[in-house]
């Protein structure tokens, strides 16, 4: 499968990672509120609410893809405890810090409906690599499943497709 890059402008023949460069409560929000009450980076973000306070990180997953020898990478993101952020945030520059946190996926994933609310493992990884996110299996979504159980080569070039389309 080849594509033009939308970031460089050059052909590839690889798979992109299909990113989503915010988490979805960011990009809900009016520019003027981005302003005031949102903090965010390539890999953290912060909204205060008056009565709340959300907190993301960015972290990837590989969707195995059936009869194929690659992955569908994904960049996503993912809202984190206020002690598992503050953890994560203060150990950001360690290269052997591995843990793991439990936290909500927080992007509606193209080709599910309301994946904002799957349960997953956030893996922190030596060297200072994105984090990768694990669905929890119990989680009982289509999405979820679908980790598992691997999607087809004609869906993953579809949602390739789909995302290079916006």
């Amino acid at each position: 499968m080849k594509y033009i890059c939308p970031e460089c402008g050059k052909e590839h023949d690889d798979w992109p990672a299909l990113t989503l460069i915010s988490p979805d409560a960011y990009c809900g929000l009016t520019e003027e509120e981005k302003e005031k009450i949102a903090v965010k980076t390539d890999d953290f973000c912060v909204i205060t609410y008056e009565d709340q306070i959300d907190r993301f990180i960015r972290v990837t997953f590989t969707q195995t893809v059936i009869d194929s020898c690659q992955g569908l990478d994904y960049g996503v993101w993912v809202s984190l405890s206020e002690k598992s952020y503050n953890d994560y945030a203060d150990n950001y520059h360690n290269e052997n810090h591995e843990v793991s946190y439990f936290g909500y996926l927080s992007n509606l994933i193209p080709g599910y409906e309301d994946t904002g609310s799957v349960e997953c493992t956030v893996f922190t990884r030596k060297g200072n690599a994105r984090p990768y996110l694990v669905p929890n299996e119990d989680f009982d979504h289509p999405f979820v499943k679908d980790y598992y159980s691997g999607i087809s080569l004609a869906e993953a070039e579809k949602r390739i497709n789909d995302m290079l389309a916006k």
